[in-house]
């Protein structure tokens, strides 16, 4: 068990509790070890921390457009992988026909979140319908394949070499922010049952990224039924119930949906701006020095940015103060909304993420210029 170095101090002029009653006109920054779960300080500025001049180096905020990425890939194992690292592999997949192969990962378990569209998955475990907004949880291993009739665009995350599990929820209980209750598992019913024959079909292994494929004689997803608390499970992001605080910006850990050994999965979701006058409305400020964030933006108006459309991408690395944009701050100084109608997916690694050269295609290079000297 870790010792961490604690006593907390107060030196020259600062608010007594962190992300409230700020000295006046000064901008709070954090800096924090474990994400925001760990020791931590409260600096309060003068001006704010992300209004640069200019940046000369690799370490920039970075914005990616994957609506520009519409070409379509039939299969998962050809998704355009965007941001990678030896714990994670995030890729976006636009299919726009049923799969013809059934899928397996070796490399880890897959996280998939629907942007766009509904499809029939079959599993080893059964049949389970997707729609826009779910999670769906696959683990390493399993055989599965999707069936529609429209475009669907799924945001895969990669646990590699890992598994995905719930946070600990702590204090607040575990059936916060949701029951497992409302975990929805696939079943074995008539619509699973009918697509059981006895016609050729391949499975396509994922191994170290490269591909295996195994042909059987019938198709292989012809399970009866099956018994454990292993299982693919589904969840979706209105059924995710936000944890709140009327006078506290609430951190982005307290909205973690999953964990895995190097990352963890946030969700943001809709929910009641802080009505306290003295509370901050926007997240502060942060150096998030251990972890990298990346924020898949899903649909609304995503109220600490500005300029960001459903299906952009940003990437904001260690060591690097991020936070609200000036416009989205001044919104929130003005106590302009009353409520935020974001959907988002946070995923904060703790080893760098490495863009790839088709996030680099779609990369917005004038996303770095957006934060400083106060203009948007």
């Amino acid at each position: 068990m870790r010792k961490w170095i604690s006593f907390p101090k107060v030196e020259g002029e600062a608010s007594r509790q962190a992300h409230c009653d700020f000295p006046k006109n000064t901008f709070e920054r954090e800096m924090s070890k474990e994400g925001f779960s760990g020791p931590s300080a409260q600096f309060h500025h003068k001006h704010p921390p992300t209004s640069w001049s200019h940046i000369d180096g690799p370490l920039i905020p970075r914005a990616f457009d994957t609506v520009l990425l519409n070409e379509a890939q039939s299969h998962p194992w050809q998704a355009v992988s965007l941001l990678e690292n030896a714990a994670s592999n995030i890729r976006l997949w636009r299919s726009t026909e049923s799969m013809k192969q059934l899928a397996r990962n070796a490399d880890g378990d897959d996280l998939l979140f629907v942007h766009e569209g509904t499809a029939e998955l079959f599993c080893d475990f059964g049949h389970l319908t997707i729609n826009p907004g779910d999670y769906v949880l696959i683990p390493r291993g399993t055989m599965w394949r999707l069936e529609h009739s429209e475009e669907v665009v799924i945001l895969m995350i990669q646990a590699t070499g890992a598994s995905y599990s719930l946070p600990d929820k702590g204090m607040v209980g575990h059936h916060a922010i949701f029951d497992q209750a409302m975990l929805d598992t696939p079943k074995i019913n008539d619509v699973f049952k009918a697509q059981q024959n006895e016609n050729e079909c391949q499975v396509v292994i994922k191994r170290d990224e490269k591909i295996t494929v195994i042909t059987y004689p019938f198709n292989p997803l012809d399970a009866i039924g099956w018994h454990g608390d292993l299982t693919v499970v589904r969840i979706n992001w209105r059924d995710i119930r936000p944890l709140m605080s009327h006078r506290y910006h609430l951190p982005p850990s307290a909205h973690t949906t999953f964990v895995s050994n190097r990352f963890v999965v946030c969700t943001f979701c809709p929910r009641p701006i802080e009505s306290d006058p003295g509370a901050l409305k926007v997240p502060f400020f942060h150096n998030n020095d251990d972890f990298d964030e990346v924020i898949f933006y899903h649909k609304g108006q995503f109220f600490s940015r500005d300029n960001i459309h459903p299906g952009m991408m940003t990437l904001h690395p260690c060591g690097l103060t991020h936070g609200p944009h000036p416009k989205a701050l001044q919104t929130g100084l003005n106590s302009a909304r009353k409520e935020t109608d974001e959907v988002a997916v946070m995923i904060d690694t703790r080893d760098s993420l490495r863009p790839t050269e088709f996030a680099e295609g779609i990369e917005n290079k004038a996303y770095v210029d957006s934060w400083g000297g106060g203009k948007t």
